[in-house]
């Protein structure tokens, strides 16, 4: 396990444990939404975008965060674990839920400049508001996950099923520097 890519709903905890993972194998850590995400939330332009992913997966270790399907293809022919985070939907919930309270309260800085608005917490709109982002995504990325872990495509890859805080956990204890 030297090229990771976490995958999975967002408040799922890959960043958290992909950081973790990521400081025990010694590996630089990419967040796809550090990158794609600039000033006042303005995405980055596709061309660039894959560009700079490109760039960050050069190397031969690291852990990249985050299921953007624009560069799916530069992280996984590169990679060689695919970490599938597949916690219950009222994990993830009650996990962005407060997260993105705390966020909200402490003004918390996540990429660029941009943070999360208190306000957004109960908008319906799944591209404003994270919550409703991934509630509305849970049965997707399951749906995709499961497939890809099963796709002829992708079979050099090993796949890491979490299904639990105790799978991410165990991750963790198994990975050493």
């Amino acid at each position: 396990m030297r090229r990771i890519s976490m995958v999975g709903n967002s408040g799922s905890g890959k960043t958290t444990v992909g950081r973790a993972l990521a400081a025990r194998l010694g590996a630089p850590f990419v967040e796809l939404d550090g990158i794609f995400h600039q000033p006042g939330w303005q995405p980055l332009e596709t061309g660039e975008f894959r560009r700079r992913v490109e760039e960050a997966v050069a190397g031969d270790d690291w852990v990249v965060d985050g299921n953007y399907s624009a560069v799916r293809d530069l992280v996984w022919d590169r990679a060689d674990t695919v970490v599938w985070f597949d916690l219950p939907r009222r994990t993830v919930m009650r996990q962005v839920v407060i997260r993105t309270l705390w966020r909200g309260l402490t003004r918390q800085e996540l990429w660029n400049g941009n943070r999360e608005r208190l306000r957004d917490l109960l908008n319906s709109d799944p591209e404003e508001s994270v919550i409703r982002w991934a509630w509305t995504q849970h049965g997707k990325y399951c749906r995709r996950y499961r497939a890809a872990a099963t796709d002829p495509r992708y079979a050099r890859l090993t796949f890491v099923r979490i299904a639990s805080r105790a799978d991410a956990r165990h991750l963790l204890e198994r990975v050493r520097r």
